[in-house]
């Protein structure tokens, strides 16, 4: 019980960060969405351990686990917009796959870095 008490807890905390995070983006008029922005504040404040990872740690695994849940919505919405799709349907495809494929192997190869990077210190 314990457990679950703590993870409602870092949820919430990473929830307000990022209400927070919103407020200040329109509050500034900032180009920046504030859940980019929080992201990067929460960055911040770990590497500055200003914030201990231990704090948020199980509640962000949380919302990673359920992460697919998330999207539920999105896919929902996408549904009134069949006439888009009918039309443009094909470049959103394009679109949407080659980002995709960007993203895995750009993280790829960043993760591959990384891991080297920590094997020769280690060393």
């Amino acid at each position: 019980m314990k457990t679950i008490g703590n993870i409602i807890l870092q949820v919430s905390i990473l929830f307000f960060v990022s209400i927070a995070m919103n407020a200040i983006a329109e509050l500034l008029h900032l180009p920046i969405p504030g859940s980019i922005l929080g992201i990067a504040v929460l960055f911040l404040l770990l590497k500055t351990k200003v914030v201990k990872l231990s704090w948020i740690e199980k509640g962000a695994n949380w919302l990673l686990a359920e992460l697919l849940l998330f999207f539920i919505p999105s896919a929902v919405g996408v549904m009134q917009y069949i006439p888009l799709l009918e039309s443009e349907g094909l470049r959103i495809l394009v679109v949407v796959v080659s980002s995709t494929v960007i993203v895995m192997v750009s993280s790829g190869l960043i993760a591959s870095r990384i891991g080297k990077r920590k094997e020769r210190h280690t060393s």
